[in-house]
């Protein structure tokens, strides 16, 4: 198993290479700069966003949004999904809707979140909180319901309640799954954030992917996408120690 520092020292190199093709191809006229842009165009539209202001401006509001429905949606939702334990005929009664919306492309529900929360904040950490509230309950009530069995027979023979049962047994043993729907719903918070930015805002970084893409600024289009990258990552940093934190 290599270490950490020669991992990272790898994938420091491989995005080096990659850059580095990437550029060499447009220098050589393989790659087309009004379709791909350069390294060294991104890297120095970069800069320029840094120093305006701009660019930590937009990353703060769409990482705020996309913590904030993050948040609100996967703590809900995989409360939500817990007591569904407790409730087995209710459970039975919401899975179709369940399987429906969760089905249902959540970017489509994107106009009318818009219309009912208005264009400010509210309505992008409302898009990114629904997003994530439906993984984070289905993940959770199949976790509850992968639990061992014995377990649940072994507490219900020594005369525990349903509802101890499942604070002492049920909650723990869902647990691995709730994080792996933290995980995922890193991802969808995000998309979240940002098709709202696309449908009705004038700040973000969906704002200034979208603006960027409309006056063929491809350089500008790539800055918004690594930023969007580092959010993702941190995101999933704060994730790992939630993981390590619960695993002590």
């Amino acid at each position: 198993m290599p270490s950490p520092s020669r991992v990272a020292l790898y994938q420091i190199a491989l995005l080096l290479a990659l850059l580095a093709l990437w550029e060499a191809g447009v220098a050589l006229g393989w790659l087309p700069v009004f379709l791909y842009g350069r390294p060294s165009g991104v890297i120095a539209k970069g800069w320029q966003l840094i120093l305006s202001g701009e660019l930590a401006r937009d990353a703060a509001l769409t990482a705020w949004e996309a913590i904030s429905g993050f948040a609100i949606g996967t703590v809900l939702g995989s409360a939500a999904g817990l007591t569904l334990w407790l409730f087995p005929t209710g459970a039975a009664v919401l899975r179709p809707y369940m399987i429906a919306l969760n089905g249902l492309p959540k970017i489509a529900l994107a106009p009318l979140i818009i219309v009912w929360f208005g264009i400010g904040l509210g309505s992008k950490i409302a898009i990114a909180a629904i997003i994530t509230f439906i993984v984070a309950l289905i993940t959770a009530q199949q976790g509850a319901k992968e639990v061992d069995a014995d377990l649940v027979k072994l507490m219900r023979s020594l005369g525990a309640s349903r509802l101890r049962t499942w604070r002492t047994v049920i909650v723990p043993g869902a647990m691995p799954w709730i994080v792996s729907a933290f995980r995922l719903n890193v991802g969808f918070a995000l998309i979240g954030a940002v098709v709202g930015e696309y449908i009705a805002s004038k700040e973000g970084l969906g704002y200034m992917i979208y603006y960027a893409g409309v006056l063929y600024d491809l350089n500008a289009v790539w800055v918004g996408i690594a930023a969007l990258m580092g959010v993702a990552l941190a995101m999933y940093g704060v994730i790992d120690l939630i993981e390590r934190r619960l695993r002590a």
